[in-house]
Order: C-alpha cells, then sequence, then structure tokens
C-alpha cells in the first residue's frame, strides 16, 4: 500500500488515492487542512493536532491516517463493528486485518463487484449504478455473545468476502443487525440475502481469482 505523506510539527497525516470513497468528511469539517483546491492539498498545521486527528478518525475507508510526533497512534474501537452502507460499500470499524495486511481501524469494502481494487471500495458503484437497500432485513447465521479482538478479512476466489472475528453488523444508520463470529459477505452484487451471500456469484458468473481463504 503506498500512502502518501503530509507532515506538520506535530502530526503527519498518510492518504492512499486508491481507498478513498469521496465521502468529503475532511473538507466538510477541516477545510482549511483539507482542501482539494490548494497544492498541498493537507497542510496539517493550520488545524491542532488533536483536530486533524478527530477528523481523521471520521474518515471511513481508512484513506487518510495519521500519526503523531509524539508516538501516538489510532488506536482500534474495542467493538468491530460493520455498517452497510445504502447503494454503496460496506464500512468496517475496528481491529482489522485484510487479507494478511497490517493492521488497520477503518475500511471500506465493495460490495458491487465493480470495484478495480478489491476488496476495497473503489467509487465504481456510482458509475455503474448500483442500487442495494442500507437497510436490510437478512436471515442471519448463529449469533455470539462475544464482542471485539481482531477481524481478519479474505476473499473467497470467485465468491464471498470472508470476516473472521467478532464483527457486529448494523445497517447504515446505525440499526443493529447482528453480532456474528464469522461472516461470509456478499461482493458480486447479486446477492437476495445481502449483506450475507446466498451463493448468487456463481449464477451471476462473478469472477475474482484470487487465492480462496482457508
Amino acid at each position: 500500500m503506498t500512502r502518501k505523506e503530509y507532515t506538520g510539527e506535530d502530526i503527519t497525516v498518510t492518504f492512499d488515492l486508491k481507498r478513498c470513497i469521496h465521502a468529503r468528511n475532511c473538507f466538510l469539517q477541516l477545510p482549511e487542512v483539507f482542501d482539494p483546491s490548494k497544492r498541498p492539498w493537507v497542510q496539517p498545521d493550520n488545524a491542532s493536532a488533536e483536530e486533524v486527528a478527530a477528523m481523521v478518525r471520521t474518515c471511513p475507508s481508512g484513506a487518510l491516517a495519521f500519526r503523531r510526533s509524539a508516538g501516538v497512534e489510532e488506536r482500534p474501537p474495542r467493538i468491530n463493528r460493520l455498517a452497510v452502507l445504502e447503494n454503496g460499500p460496506l464500512v468496517l470499524a475496528g481491529d482489522v486485518c485484510i487479507e494478511d495486511g497490517g493492521r488497520e481501524t477503518r475500511v471500506a469494502l465493495c460490495r458491487c463487484g465493480l470495484s478495480k481494487n478489491k476488496p476495497y471500495c473503489d467509487y465504481s458503484h456510482v458509475e455503474g449504478g448500483f442500487e442495494a437497500t442500507g437497510e436490510p432485513a437478512p436471515k442471519t447465521p448463529p449469533e455470539t455473545e462475544e464482542v471485539g479482538g481482531p477481524a481478519d478479512v479474505s476473499r473467497r476466489a470467485d465468491g464471498p468476502l470472508v470476516i473472521d472475528g467478532n464483527v457486529e453488523l448494523c445497517s447504515g444508520t446505525g440499526r443493529r443487525i447482528g453480532t456474528v463470529g464469522k461472516a461470509f459477505l456478499c461482493r458480486c452484487g447479486h446477492s437476495k440475502n445481502k449483506p450475507f451471500c446466498d451463493g448468487s456469484h456463481k449464477a451471476a458468473g462473478f469472477k475474482d481469482p484470487v487465492e480462496p481463504a482457508p
């Protein structure tokens, strides 16, 4: 993963363009720091390090991250939470590891099947006209009473997204769907039981030839 760094006196902001889903939280909350019309577009010293760090924590895709000069880094929330966005991606916040990479705290995952940067969302759902409710009422797998801990994310070849670890699923408005210890999630866009996989990827001919998860 290649991140561009913007270093200030007390905080360094890093940015991965391929992960950005254009939520615009950064500009709307701190336009004096994050302004795409300026160069450089990130100017960390135009606000306090605390303000910049607080804003970065609201970036749903994890495109923005931070590192404090004092060695303080972002901590994951205690409960892993996956939100289903209306006509958009799955947004996961927690102690997350994507396909054996480093641990992260926030990530937006493709569920339309159109992303050119799988498993990440790259905003292709907009151009592709993807439509899927953010308020699903699916049949859920057995729930777990356990919370927290690491959640590992991987892809099954030509199949679902696998989250191995305790995670609370919720709607885009925050309504709780259920808490599960392992989830197989639709990433082809065709499941009739979204956000869960129901095998529709086979009939749809969905292709993403990655190494299958164990």
